[in-house]
């Protein structure tokens, strides 16, 4: 009688049995609230043997079990037999019609007739309602059966709390258990889950969300086109060949095109909705438990209530708004299975997607810091379980991240940095990752940083950040000069070359490599890669001149011996005579090589105003700015970049086989002056006796005074 009147599923957009709608808050009285509870535990973490954990505890009480399906009526009365309760199953008890006999009925009803037949249902015979998936209770029609029917204790279980604009907890305002996703997955209760990006081919900016999600009549003439069928096809067949997975379609006519191409490409695949006979869709079920078939394709006809463990596979090719049924989806994958890995969730989302993108994606659900493709998205188990399946999505290198929250971006790319692909950020967090990066770095990584920095689409301002950081602030030598090389092998602005020159010339860092650096900036500055004017070009030379005086003084004096009385001319002198030599050295400085001249000139410091405009006469009359400052880089040595670590080992190797020769002549000395013969041992003592002694040290004659003094006694 029930059947007849339960209406049929026409589509498989047809979730719930009734319409719902966004009303306003129930106001009204509400007796019966105290003693309705709700019992949040995410989709295969055990509810089914939660409920049976209820009968169990209701063995005198009557228990009436609502769900939102039939095919989900037949699942329950299979599973609780399976459990040992077949025999107190009992057809719904009417008013006036209670059994002496049977006092704990269990019956399994719908929602949808339980709306009708609340008014007759017996109100003595039930004294606990359990309502499995209760945010699909949330509709004005079940709602109020459920309020007008109070004397019983009601437990609502859900794997969500919201269903469009209302929660469970207006209808189940008492809380008995709420068990969150990742503390689930934490306890092994449910199998991880991986994700895998792909970027949608076609847009969806301008599908409308009504009732919480995409328009799907709209959504399926964006997305049911052959060439993206074809796409999807060769997707699942490249990246999961024959893997067991559920792919979700946007309308029933999508899923069948989409088994057609699934099916093209040699998958066994096969598609399912309200259409679809009940005979046969039980037979495709079976089948596919069975292993007959690997792919089954739908478009909301298996979003709920539909369990296949070896299920591994949740292809969003209808992309959803919300988040009931985007939880729901994925629910289809959690459960394990021995020869499950994990679930594979495969999401059609830019992969730097945050989540405020009106697609939901299984980091905006979990709220997650960042994406890592094929890794592992809920929290690792506390125990793990010996694993006896290969997993089906390898873990990449690379991450990005997806949070909305600036610090929580900023701190993953922090704590991530070797690990964050910079072409997925956007210029200010490139720069700031580009710092981070020229902080850390190791000199045995520079190899493999510089390949991300060039092939993975990093922005020039993010190489030049990381370079300069580099140089400024890492603490490896060779890194920095290696850095600094670098930096100054493409064009640099005026500003930036300054700060060079500046870091070079005065940071501590650079004490012990000045030289080098000097010649790095000197060398730049003659092949044009500094874009400043010449009067600023000339004042970079001679002030990188004057750090490096030391050497630059060295050379002069070596290659022109008169440098030293003329530079100490110079100094020690003042008045006329300071600028006569002032005129002096210049001119010497201009008869000679460039290089010895400039080294010179740079060693040359004027006391007045007329000797410095004389030194800076001859400096302007020695050559242009970049013969100058070449003249001046090929006075010092060339930056050492090979480590130090061979010559130490080369020292420590000699040491030891030094000391190693020295312990055999000593063992083998007293052996052989034991085993000489008289003739031999007088001609080493005769030989030992031709050795000139040692004089004795002359004593001071304080000292001789002194002893003579003690030695003489007295009188």
């Amino acid at each position: 009688m029930e059947d007849e009147d339960e209406p049929a599923e026409e589509s498989a957009d047809d979730v719930l049995d009734e319409e719902v709608e966004e009303d306003e808050e129930y106001t009204g009285p509400d007796p019966g609230a105290a003693r309705r509870y709700r019992f949040r535990h995410p989709t295969a973490s055990g509810k089914t043997i939660a409920a049976a954990g209820f009968v169990e505890a209701a063995r005198t009480l009557g228990v009436l079990i609502l769900t939102h399906r039939r095919l989900l009526v037949s699942q329950f009365q299979r599973d609780l037999t399976d459990e040992g309760y077949g025999d107190r199953f009992a057809p719904a008890v009417e008013r006036g019609k209670e059994s002496l006999q049977n006092g704990n009925p269990l019956t399994i009803q719908t929602y949808a007739w339980f709306a009708r037949h609340q008014d007759t249902i017996s109100r003595e015979a039930y004294q606990l309602v359990i309502c499995d998936e209760a945010h699909t209770a949330l509709g004005e029609k079940t709602s109020s059966a459920i309020r007008a029917f109070p004397e019983p204790i009601y437990i609502g279980m859900t794997a969500t709390e919201q269903l469009i604009a209302k929660q469970v907890s207006d209808v189940f305002p008492a809380s008995v258990d709420d068990l969150p996703l990742q503390d689930a997955a934490r306890r092994g209760l449910i199998a991880p889950l991986r994700d895998l990006r792909v970027p949608p081919v076609a847009a969806i900016n301008q599908v409308p969300i009504i009732g919480g999600d995409f328009d799907q009549e709209i959504l399926a003439k964006t997305l049911d086109h052959q060439a993206l069928n074809q796409a999807a096809a060769s997707l699942y067949r490249e990246r999961f060949d024959n893997t067991p997975g559920i792919v979700y379609a946007a309308g029933v006519d999508h899923a069948y095109n989409l088994a057609k191409e699934f099916r093209a490409v040699g998958l066994k695949a096969e598609a399912v909705s309200g259409r679809t006979p009940p005979v046969r869709l039980a037979e495709t079920l079976a089948a596919y438990e069975r292993g007959e078939i690997n792919v089954l394709i739908n478009a909301m006809l298996l979003a709920e209530g539909w369990n296949s463990p070896r299920a591994t596979v949740c292809m969003h090719l209808a992309p959803t708004a919300s988040r009931r049924v985007y939880q729901q989806r994925i629910g289809r994958i959690m459960r394990t299975h021995p020869r499950k890995e994990a679930g594979i969730v495969v999401d059609f989302v830019p992969k730097a997607a945050t989540h405020n993108e009106r697609v939901i994606s299984i980091h905006s659900l979990l709220d997650a810091d960042f994406y890592r493709e094929g890794a592992r998205v809920t929290p690792a188990p506390r125990r793990r379980v010996q694993r006896r399946a290969r997993r089906k999505l390898t873990p990449a290198p690379w991450l990005v991240p997806v949070t909305p929250d600036v610090r929580r971006r900023l701190a993953v790319i922090t704590r991530e940095w070797q690990r964050v692909d910079p072409k997925y950020l956007d210029e200010d967090e490139q720069r700031y990752w580009a710092t981070i990066a020229g902080r850390q770095i190791r000199f045995d990584e520079r190899a493999a940083f510089v390949e991300k920095l060039t092939a993975r689409g990093a922005s020039k301002a993010c190489l030049d950040q990381f370079l300069a950081t580099c140089a400024a602030e890492n603490p490896n030598r060779r890194l920095r000069i290696i850095a600094l090389s670098d930096r100054v092998s493409m064009t640099v602005e005026r500003a930036d070359f300054d700060d060079l020159v500046t870091l070079v010339t005065q940071a501590p860092t650079w004490e012990k490599d000045r030289m080098g650096g000097v010649r790095v900036l000197l060398r730049a500055i003659a092949e044009g890669k500094a874009d400043a004017p010449e009067q600023i070009l000339a004042r970079w030379t001679w002030r990188l001149a004057r750090a490096s005086r030391k050497l630059q003084d060295r050379r002069a004096s070596a290659e022109f011996p008169e440098a030293k009385r003329l530079l100490g001319a110079l100094a020690n002198s003042r008045g006329h005579r300071h600028e006569e030599n002032a005129a002096k050295l210049g001119n010497a400085a201009l008869e000679l090589p460039a290089p010895v001249g400039a080294a010179l000139l740079a060693s040359a410091e004027g006391y007045t105003p007329r000797a410095t405009q004389l030194i800076d006469a001859a400096r302007e009359r020695l050559g242009t700015v970049h013969e100058v400052a070449g003249a001046l880089a090929e006075n010092l040595p060339q930056p050492k970049l090979t480590s130090g670590r061979s010559r130490r080992r080369k020292r420590r190797k000699r040491k030891k086989s030094g000391a190693q020769q020295q312990a055999q002549q000593a063992q083998q000395q007293p052996q052989q002056q034991a085993n000489a013969p008289e003739g031999q041992e007088q001609q080493v003592e005769d030989a030992e006796a031709k050795k000139p002694k040692r004089r004795p040290r002359k004593q001071p004659a304080s000292k001789a005074a002194n002893q003579a003094s003690a030695e003489t006694p007295a009188a």
